[in-house]
């Protein structure tokens, strides 16, 4: 695998600390500044293929620290996650509305956050990790499009397929079928809820022929989580 060069940028030192051990325990390399200033003084030095964001920054904010380098030539290109205590939906879309890539809210577990950098890097091209996701004993060849369990092939449409990554990618996070529409098939075209249902169905009815199908758990009252525990 390629050197990934990743800035954390994070005000507060523990998680500052934290956020480092855990992205270099995932083979990364690990670049930190404590502030939107000396983030900004470390990108003449580096260009890393990711930007780690807090929201909450002394002096410039991260959210309008994104906005300026999405809206410039020389760093507009490089991926950000937005990571925040702030949950609300307005805030969401006013973190991704300048430009960043994704948005992770805290408490996070490390390997949540592992997950959704590989997603991002992946999407940007800069990362597939031989071209595979492995996780619950399911493995997605992402070059190929093709899901296997213990070397057998699975047979999935290219539907199925989309959401069986996007589980992957986004593990132990509940997700609502309004969100998984948006993420999965898009807005472009009119389509109801209730195929979510009937795609969940014929995934877990895949995956019940290898005693898989409780890695994707109905979360009642919400939507859906795929996790690899109970």
């Amino acid at each position: 695998m390629p050197e990934i060069n990743v800035l954390v940028v994070e005000d507060e030192e523990a998680i500052r600390e934290m956020l480092t051990m855990v992205l270099e325990q995932a083979d990364f390399t690990v670049h930190a500044a404590a502030d939107a200033q000396m983030a900004t003084v470390l990108l003449e030095d580096i260009t890393p293929d990711l930007i780690l964001l807090d929201w909450m920054l002394p002096g410039i904010s991260g959210v309008e620290w994104a906005r300026r380098l999405k809206k410039g030539d020389a760093y507009g290109e490089i991926p950000i996650i937005l990571v925040t205590a702030r949950g609300e939906e307005e805030d969401k879309v006013r973190g991704l509305d300048v430009g960043a890539d994704d948005y992770i809210t805290k408490p996070f577990s490390p390997r949540e956050l592992v997950a959704r950098i590989r997603a991002v890097l992946r999407r940007t091209g800069k990362f597939s990790k031989g071209g595979k996701i492995e996780m619950g004993g399911i493995s997605l060849d992402i070059e190929q499009h093709r899901v296997s369990i213990g070397g057998v092939e699975l047979a999935v449409s290219p539907t199925e397929y989309r959401l069986l990554e996007f589980f992957l990618t986004h593990p132990g996070r509940v997700y609502s079928r309004t969100q998984l529409l948006d993420q999965v098939w898009g807005r472009s075209t009119y389509i109801e809820e209730r195929t979510v249902d009937v795609h969940i169905r014929r995934l877990r009815k895949i995956l019940a022929e290898h005693k898989r199908e409780e890695l994707i758990q109905t979360v009642r009252g919400f939507g859906y989580r795929f996790s690899d525990t109970p």
